[in-house]
């Protein structure tokens, strides 16, 4: 069994407390595809992991004091050495997409899935994360009705801008090598 109470083992586990439950008798049909690097542009360290588990140190660098106090969280994220992490069970609502809608359908964090990818809107994700993410993506499509994947900035623009230009969609349309899940429309 590779998927227990929403927890895949693919991934190591840190469990996060920001968290909530789905609405009643929603189904997950979305995955939302996002980038972090904390402080940003630096890579390797915990600051992610200590972010999504409210253990971050707010004085520890500059960068901390402009987000000191939040909360948030998303299901996994793919490290640039393709370690995979997952803080939330994807039976329940992370809190990664904010205020953010699809196709007319407000609040995604109420249906889908947030993947955080260790790097910075604009720059270039590594080959090892496209190859996990899509690993992860199978796995997911195998166990919930994913629809399709997109990005922060899909279903929150103006707001967001991640994953950003440096994300390659063809790149992870290849890797997965299958029409499931769908993946929005890559301009030629």
């Amino acid at each position: 069994m590779r998927w227990r109470d929403g927890w895949w083992r693919g991934a190591r586990a840190l469990p996060s407390p920001n968290f909530d439950e789905r609405p009643a008798g929603t189904a997950v049909s979305l995955v939302v595809l996002h980038s972090i690097s904390l402080p940003p542009g630096e890579y390797g360290g915990d600051a992610i992991e200590r972010l999504f588990t409210n253990r971050l140190d707010w004085d520890a660098h500059a960068y901390f004091q402009g987000i000191r106090g939040l909360r948030v969280s998303a299901h996994f994220l793919v490290r640039r050495d393709g370690q995979m992490l997952q803080f939330v069970s994807c039976d329940r609502r992370a809190w990664h997409a904010g205020a953010s809608a699809w196709h007319g359908r407000e609040n995604c964090n109420h249906y889908s899935i947030g993947i955080e990818l260790e790097g910075l809107e604009g720059t270039s994700f590594e080959p090892v994360q496209y190859t996990q993410l899509a690993r992860l993506l199978r796995a997911l499509s195998t166990h919930y009705p994913i629809d399709e994947v997109v990005g922060h900035e899909d279903v929150a623009p103006g707001r967001k801008a991640d994953p950003g230009p440096g994300f390659d969609w063809l790149r992870l349309r290849r890797s997965l090598r299958r029409r499931r899940p769908a993946l929005p429309r890559v301009p030629c």
